[in-house]
């Protein structure tokens, strides 16, 4: 993994499963049949872990097993057949309206969570890209964040709009002289002065969401951003390539979820095709 070049977190997890599957095993490692696989799957079930969990343990189950077989060439089949995922249910991505973001936001009285979370809203920024800003990402002059090492490890370019770059530089403006070159700092306990975990804007936005009353989550901030730029008639390329989706497969979840663009694509085709026949139709009605 280290090879391939994955990230810490992703090793991490993988590790993390991989050991829980071996603890688990009732017959040594090289012993291993799909029946096996099969009965974890159900003590997975058991203690109610998500459709999307559990094939992400089958994932790990069979790329360990593909290593014993390339790298320490051991003669074993892999347990972990195909057909055995569990179907995935596909919800449309959440998102907020224009009254739930107006009174989430009126609720947030730090600069700092401010920004966090503007960011988030207009940029499309995950909690992980957020934490991990620098300073020397954000171009005043061409009013862009470079985003380092997104999920994949790839970059890519976001854009400022003026509003997250006004409370973007009303925090910079008032945040406390450090050495320390990521953005967003703890501003009181032990930890201060020390970047803001990832965990740390997750609780900030659940104590904004709890005093608010609004369902507010990091992601759910994408899912507005994505959604409102798509209503905008923003193309889902371009959508894709903001949000730093690998596949467009992905994007176009907020195509399904579009309303008020289908609403507009629907009028503007369908008056065309009234148009082009020469005007509306008509029948007698029958009973």
């Amino acid at each position: 993994m280290k090879r391939r070049n994955y990230s810490a977190h992703t090793i991490k997890n993988y590790l993390n499963r991989l050991k829980h599957f071996l603890v688990w095993l009732p017959v040594p490692v090289e012993a291993v049949a799909p029946v096996y696989v099969k009965h974890y799957i159900d003590f997975l079930l058991g203690k109610r872990l998500n459709p999307q969990t559990i094939n992400a343990h089958l994932i790990v189950i069979r790329s360990f097993y593909y290593y014993l077989q390339d790298e320490e060439e051991l003669d074993v089949d892999n347990p972990a057949i195909r057909g055995m995922a569990l179907r995935l249910p596909k919800p449309l991505p959440r998102y907020l309206k224009d009254s739930e973001v107006t009174t989430f936001f009126n609720t947030i009285t730090k600069q700092r969570d401010l920004a966090i979370f503007l960011l988030m809203l207009r940029c499309g920024l995950r909690v992980e890209e957020t934490a991990n800003l620098t300073l020397d990402a954000i171009d005043y002059n061409r009013n862009q964040i470079m985003v380092r090492c997104g999920k994949g490890g790839k970059d890519r370019v976001v854009y400022l709009s003026n509003d997250a770059a006004e409370v973007l530089a009303a925090y910079l403006r008032i945040r406390p002289f450090s050495k320390e070159v990521r953005v967003f700092l703890v501003e009181k306990g032990i930890y201060k002065g020390k970047p803001i975990s990832v965990r740390g804007i997750q609780k900030r936005v659940e104590y904004y969401s709890q005093k608010s009353g609004i369902s507010v989550s990091c992601h759910r901030l994408r899912h507005t951003m994505a959604t409102n730029l798509l209503n905008a008639g923003a193309e889902v390329v371009t959508i894709q390539y903001l949000l730093g989706h690998r596949r467009i497969t992905t994007t176009m979840r907020y195509a399904r979820l579009s309303n008020l663009k289908a609403q507009r694509d629907y009028y503007q085709a369908i008056d065309k095709v009234i148009e082009e026949r020469g005007g509306t139709l008509s029948w007698n009605m029958r009973c």
